[in-house]
């Protein structure tokens, strides 16, 4: 579940001056819905056309201690895509988890690796690596981690469930200046072919500069069955930083139901 690094460098500018630096945290404040089903989610990587060009899946595990691992990979067949892992720990809260550990790593169309980015919330830090494995940077997470790179499917169930107007969260980015982004997401109405699918839109949060840098974010949406609310169904983002944008669509959804204006 990754987003790539803001463009161009305007958004850039207006992030920097706009995040500072916080004492540091070793857990993170995240509070997710545990998935209520376990094992393999069949799914398919289609363009911004609709058209498909590789398959995808999702795999949930459990672990001993009532861990979860979460194993995900999409993007074209031979060509350029995505695989992400993450590790949960129960949280205070029955019923709910939190991360521990978060992985992206990313290859080129021609099946070349790009590099590997990692949070690590024990440690709490966020690492980049190059395509030789190499560590490149290194820098602590926020005093409010609440960084969810590979958890949003789970984070934005509350929205879906109407139990919140807006969630607001952090990304880590390696490309273009290591550094972690504020979020926000809000429940739209889907505006697709069935009208009872949920959409929940995401982006940076600039504060003041919003309205003047939201024009160089790329879409950034889930959608979710309102009637099954742990069902994800799809969601449009970038495979990795300067990547194509992908739709990822669970076996059996109609790309034709989901909304792009």
């Amino acid at each position: 579940m990754l987003a790539r690094p803001l463009r161009p460098s305007l958004a850039l500018a207006l992030v920097s001056a706009l995040l500072t630096a916080a004492p540091t945290s070793a857990e993170s404040d995240l509070q997710l819905d545990a998935p209520e089903a376990f094992g393999t989610v069949d799914a398919a990587t289609y363009d911004v056309n609709r058209i498909r060009v590789g398959d995808a899946h999702l795999v949930i595990e459990r672990l001993e201690g009532g861990r979860v691992r979460l194993i995900s990979e999409s993007g074209f067949t031979a060509g350029a895509h995505t695989v992400i892992t993450a590790t949960f720990e129960p949280a205070d809260s029955p019923g709910k988890l939190r991360p521990l550990l978060q992985e992206s790593r990313s290859f080129d169309p021609g099946g070349n690796p790009l590099g590997r980015l990692v949070v690590d919330h024990q440690a709490n830090v966020g690492r980049c690596y190059d395509p030789a494995g190499a560590e490149t940077a290194e820098i602590e997470i926020p005093d409010d981690d609440r960084v969810a790179n590979t958890a949003l499917s789970l984070l934005f169930l509350p929205l879906v469930r109407n139990e919140t107007d807006e969630i607001e969260f952090q990304l880590f980015f390696c490309g273009l200046g290591t550094r972690f982004v504020t979020f926000t997401a809000n429940r739209v109405q889907s505006r697709g072919k069935v009208p009872n699918v949920i959409e929940v839109r995401y982006g940076p949060d600039f504060g003041f500069a919003t309205m003047v840098a939201s024009s160089f974010v790329p879409r950034l949406s889930f959608w979710f069955d309102p009637e099954s609310p742990h069902r994800w169904m799809a969601h449009r983002l970038p495979l990795y930083g300067r990547g194509p944008e992908v739709f990822v669509v669970r076996k059996g959804v109609p790309p034709r139901w989901l909304a792009d204006e």
